[in-house]
């Protein structure tokens, strides 16, 4: 006999970039492995997400593991860790307006202001650490994960883009890829292709490189508004450290079988 655990996840976005988050104890959460990540993140067969989030509680320490929807780890994740302090906020009815999370890319602390199902949040993003630029792109930056940006060229079809993203994270070993639009010194867009999710609503980690980059070439200023397909993140710096702030919203309660 087969037996099968229901868990009860909490679906959230950040400017659209979503996620499913399941809050619980080290032990309760061990039943998640990469293909049962992957099943629940399938947008055709699953619930659909961006990414897993998984908000272990032990005691006073919160840690944060997230699985991108093909099953891969990542480090960090700017609209993922508000999205995943929103649904503990949530869950346990807490009274407090930050709290200090351990991911990947180290301990990041997360302000976060509720009103309902919506919210906004600030992250401390920790140190921006800049690379060799690839030939034929604005630069190369690591946010605890790694990221290259680009100029967008308006010229570019969907699938020019693809290509050229691929090609580039393959070039570093995987890699998220920006497409940058430059509309003034505090305003830009960006499109994403995410390492192990592919075109993304959002990208917090790749809106803070992205600011990170083009104000290292003289191109922006230090805050930044970064309009993302799904809505719009601010990036401040300051010197090396970054703090990037932006919406979360409750999207539904949803019970999911693991086999």
């Amino acid at each position: 006999m087969t037996l099968v655990m229901t868990r009860t996840l909490q679906k959230w976005n950040g400017a659209g970039n979503d996620f499913l988050v399941d809050v619980g104890s080290s032990d309760e959460l061990a039943v998640w492995t990469a293909s049962r990540a992957t099943s629940v993140c399938d947008r055709n067969s699953g619930i659909g997400a961006d990414g897993l989030l998984l908000a272990t509680l032990d005691g006073d320490s919160l840690t944060m593991t997230l699985f991108n929807a093909d099953g891969s780890i990542a480090e960090m994740s700017g609209n993922g860790i508000r999205c995943l302090v929103a649904a503990v906020h949530r869950t346990t009815r807490a009274t407090w307006s930050s709290i200090e999370v351990a991911t990947g890319a180290g301990r990041r602390t997360v302000a976060l202001t509720l009103e309902g199902n919506d919210g906004f949040g600030s992250v401390d993003m920790g140190s921006v650490r800049l690379e060799q630029p690839l030939e034929g792109t604005l630069g190369v930056a690591n946010v605890g994960n790694p990221h290259v940006v680009l100029m967008d060229e308006p010229a570019w079809s969907d699938a020019e883009r693809t290509v050229r993203a691929v090609a580039l994270s393959d070039a570093v070993g995987g890699a998220n890829i920006e497409f940058v639009t430059l509309f003034s010194e505090s305003h830009v867009a960006i499109k994403v292709h995410e390492r192990g999710v592919g075109w993304t609503q959002a990208c917090g980690t790749g809106s803070v490189a992205t600011t990170a980059v083009l104000y290292h070439l003289g191109l922006t200023g230090p805050k930044v508004v970064v309009s993302n397909p799904g809505g719009d993140l601010t990036v401040e710096l300051t010197g090396h450290e970054a703090t990037l702030a932006g919406p979360v919203a409750f999207e539904r309660d949803v019970e999911w079988s693991l086999a």
